[in-house]
């Protein structure tokens, strides 16, 4: 069953914002109560009633500013911060002095975080730093003299901030690294897909017009060069190549995260499992014995295919290797756990290291065709060869894997 990759989109940063959109109500409740519960010792409570009512309706009209990184606008930011070093500095005026000496909070109280915050998720512990030095100033002014709890509040924003602003720019990073690493995987898949249909149709087609040309000559041998030129070109194609960074992972730098998935690209046309005897019995013949059980091999469809055709590609090796005349069992054994599929010939083996040449040079029929279907399939290919024993291949699909793919 075709399939074509796809991404969802998701990002660590957004319960931050979320947090930070509940800190800000929560906090401006609290201040508010604080000013409540002391209303008796301020000296000109208007003014501070004044502030709350501005602050009020700032934190409430602002929440989707901070909804996102996209929201969160440097604009925001500023006047966000403004209000709260307005906030500070205002609590001279509204407070007695008695009550600021006796180490009041400030009109904002521990709401001025949330500003500071907001500038460590929005861009790092740099703006974090940036942002808790003026409310470190605007709190030193207020007091009027560097006082030890004073200085213990204002350090622990300072460091809190800065830690969290650089939690996120490492966030960022590593999810710019990971939707780049799940890029290269969905791209490399298909690729491998690909290069295994080709190789099963396209590749062999040019190998044997090259093949046949040669034989009958003529202007037929020129038709077999040709098609021996396309055919190594195709193989190195196929083999290698780069990927190019998408659209999809550089959209990364806006905090969100790029999650690859496979989808359906349409639905199968089967309605249930299929038989791999079913599909495996084309293949037999005067030269190739098929051994199969007595009941149904049932496999779910893109699972027995993709088995049915590394046999193909098995078989095709045989041919091509050891020789028109070479003769192949096929063994199907249905374990319990897992369906075991073996091809074996009497040709003349393969010589130790050919394998590792053949993929060097870009004929990837073992190494695609066969032991990269197998993989996606969660199986394995094992193949043994032993030079003038001929070579057997032996395909493990696992059942609980095959039962999660249609």
């Amino acid at each position: 069953m075709a399939k074509r990759e796809t991404v969802t989109r998701m990002s660590v940063e957004q319960p931050l914002w979320r947090a930070l959109r509940g800190y800000r109500v929560l906090t401006l409740l609290y201040a508010i109560g604080l000013f409540v519960s002391a209303y008796d010792e301020f000296a000109r409570p208007w003014v501070a009633i004044a502030y709350f009512a501005v602050l009020t309706v700032w934190t409430f009209a602002t929440l989707p500013k901070v909804s996102g990184a996209a929201a969160c606008t440097k604009r925001f930011l500023t006047a966000d911060l403004t209000i709260a070093l307005v906030g500070i500095l205002l609590t001279r005026v509204a407070d007695s002095a008695e009550h600021i000496e006796t180490g009041s909070p400030t009109l904002p109280s521990i709401w001025t975080a949330g500003s500071v915050l907001a500038f460590a998720i929005k861009g790092g512990w740099r703006w974090a730093a940036f942002a808790s030095t003026l409310v470190a100033v605007a709190n030193l002014v207020h007091r009027g003299s560097p006082a030890r709890d004073t200085v213990h509040a204002v350090i622990l924003v300072w460091v809190a901030s800065i830690a969290i602003g650089y939690v996120v720019e490492v966030a960022r990073a590593s999810e710019r690294t990971l939707a780049r690493a799940l890029e290269i995987e969905a791209a490399t898949r298909e690729r491998e897909r690909l290069a295994r249909d080709i190789h099963d149709s396209v590749l062999q087609v040019l190998a044997m017009v090259q093949r046949r040309g040669a034989v009958i000559g003529g202007e037929a041998a020129e038709l077999g060069r040709l098609a021996g030129e396309q055919e190594v070109a195709l193989r190195t194609l196929v083999s290698g190549g780069l990927t190019p960074v998408s659209r999809v992972s550089e959209d990364v730098a806006e905090g969100a995260v790029v999650r690859a998935v496979e989808e359906p690209d349409e639905p199968d046309d089967a309605d249930g499992p299929l038989d791999l005897r079913a599909l495996l019995a084309p293949y037999a013949g005067s030269r190739v014995n098929l051994a199969e059980p007595g009941a149904p091999v049932l496999l779910p469809p893109a699972p027995a295919r993709e088995l049915a055709a590394a046999v193909g590609a098995a078989l095709d090796n045989v041919r091509r290797h050891a020789g028109e005349h070479a003769r192949a069992w096929i063994l199907v054994e249905d374990e319990p756990d897992e369906v075991i599929v073996t091809v074996r010939d009497d040709g003349p083996g393969i010589p130790e290291g050919r394998l590792a040449q053949a993929e060097g040079e870009g004929r990837l029929g073992v190494a695609l065709s066969i032991r990269g279907r197998l993989r996606d399939l969660g199986g394995s290919a094992d193949l043994i060869s032993v030079p003038g024993q001929g070579t057997e291949v032996e395909l493990k699909v696992p059942k609980q894997m095959s039962r999660g793919m249609r």
